[in-house]
């Protein structure tokens, strides 16, 4: 992907700065992927060395580089101090159903400031407003009690579960299905407009 298709990319919130990644990032997301509280829900495990989180990283690059763009991964960052917050990806399906992906995590120091949902709600805003999704999805490991709030702090809705799916730490755990529809998030953000105007 070109630098300056990574710039039209950018997307900014209040806190937050989301940057489409870079190999410069691999520090950060090894570090990210190194933390036990990030590998408790995390299908990846964690990583033996950074060999392994380069392999990974440098997936994530290719396809971000290929042409039409389906794949998304982003840097959080703190706005005002430029610390690294976590990661956030959008996976696109095939073009004609016009839905996407969405997973994101975030360091613990982070965790219960609403950052999260300010960076999916980014996310979703591009989904929509930017590519003109029909649909975006996202799925939760049932305990994950944090990632199902933020999921549903941003309209997403509970569409049923699936029985031992994700290989976590050595056992097959359940996952619940969230997702938005596009008229579902115009509708949320009228009525937020409305608000802020009165």
């Amino acid at each position: 992907m070109s630098s300056s298709k990574n710039q039209q990319l950018r997307l900014t919130t209040n806190r937050l700065q989301l940057k489409i990644i870079t190999r410069d990032d691999l520090d950060d997301i090894h570090h990210l992927h190194s933390l036990p509280e990030t590998d408790r829900y995390n299908t990846l495990g964690i990583p033996e060395n950074k060999t392994v989180t380069e392999a990974i990283v440098q997936q994530w690059l290719r396809q971000q580089q290929a042409e039409p763009n389906q794949h998304f991964t982003w840097r959080i960052a703190d706005k005002a101090t430029q610390q690294f917050i976590g990661l956030i990806a959008l996976h696109l399906g095939e073009e004609r159903f016009k839905s996407g992906e969405v997973w994101y995590k975030l360091i613990l120091a982070r965790w219960g400031q609403g950052l999260a949902t300010e960076a999916l709600n980014a996310i979703l805003k591009f989904s929509f407003e930017e590519l003109h999704l029909h649909r975006v999805g996202a799925g939760c490991a049932t305990e994950n009690l944090a990632s199902m709030r933020v999921l549903e702090k941003v309209g997403m809705q509970r569409e049923g579960s699936k029985r031992k799916v994700l290989p976590i730490r050595g056992q097959w755990v359940d996952n619940y299905e969230y997702a938005i529809l596009e008229e579902e998030w115009n509708t949320i953000n009228n009525v937020q407009s409305m608000t802020n105007d009165q």
